[in-house]
């Protein structure tokens, strides 16, 4: 891991570059040099683990992260970037995924929420994805400066990062398995309740919430191992805390804070859509 300390110039983007081979990253800084030379790599990691450690670090705007590596992949780091929190003042960053040319990914990237760039990084390709990154960083900054707007809103479009992180772990064509049943107590019983018929979850420090229309059970399983094992087709993250399932949206709207609030189809609770997530509803 390797911990960058230039003098940074106000405004300037921030990155941290992730990738086991040391070649790979000396190219890329070079060529992202060229290609944007506003930008400040400040740390480099060897590994997913590090980069994580890194991006809770430094809160960079943009990770460029190689899908590949030992111990924790690129894709591994990014779910976990995505669960990070992020103060008033802060948005998750954009995220770049270094890969070798695969088909499958490649079409998931042009999709989704993330970037990427082919191994080696090739100058028009790279000055491509360096004018991507820099408008939306752009829109970041606009939507931070106007009263009642939402900077994470402007993050990214098209697919949730979440559901394009599953499309790119079964990029090898094998489909995940997804949670078809959830084990749950309900009062002093364990119950078996069909994932089809959830209409969110909620955690707290303990235990997760499992509501269907009829049923409030506990799981201590949290939301963050549950968002690896649910369709994220069928539920999406909207909190670090909660996951709803889509077809149980009923409407979202703002409260009088400009936070988007989530009704959910036949239940009187509402969910709160944070910062990181607002881009899901970015319509609205």
């Amino acid at each position: 891991m390797t911990a960058q300390t230039p003098d940074i110039p106000t405004g300037a983007p921030r990155a941290v570059l992730a990738d086991d081979e040391r070649l790979m990253r000396d190219q890329l800084r070079a060529r992202l040099a060229e290609a944007w030379p506003e930008l400040v790599i400040v740390a480099e990691a060897k590994n997913g683990a590090e980069a994580v450690e890194l991006v809770e670090q430094h809160r960079p705007d943009v990770v460029f992260l190689d899908i590949r590596m030992p111990g924790m992949t690129g894709v591994e780091a990014a779910r976990q970037i995505a669960q990070m929190e992020v103060g008033e003042d802060d948005v998750l960053p954009e995220i770049v995924f270094i890969t070798a040319y695969d088909q499958y990914a490649v079409e998931a990237f042009e999709q989704g929420a993330a970037d990427y760039i082919l191994k080696p990084a090739e100058r028009d390709r790279l000055k491509l994805t360096v004018e991507r990154i820099a408008k939306r960083l752009a829109a970041k900054r606009d939507a931070a400066d106007e009263p009642g707007q939402d900077p994470s809103a402007a993050s990214a479009s098209g697919l949730p990062i979440q559901q394009l992180l599953h499309r790119l772990a079964a990029s090898g064509g094998t489909k995940p398995a997804y949670l078809k049943w959830i084990q749950a107590t309900v009062g002093q019983s364990i119950q078996m309740i069909p994932v089809e018929e959830v209409l969110f979850f909620i955690s707290d420090e303990k235990y997760t919430r499992v509501q269907t229309p009829q049923v409030e059970a506990l799981i201590r399983k949290p939301i963050k191992e549950l968002v690896d094992e649910l369709d994220p087709e069928r539920f999406w993250q909207i909190h670090r805390s909660t996951l709803v399932a889509v077809n149980a949206i009923a409407a979202v709207t703002r409260d009088f804070r400009g936070r988007q609030i989530v009704a959910v189809k036949g239940h009187s609770q509402k969910l709160e859509v944070s910062r990181s997530y607002t881009h899901l509803f970015k319509g609205m």
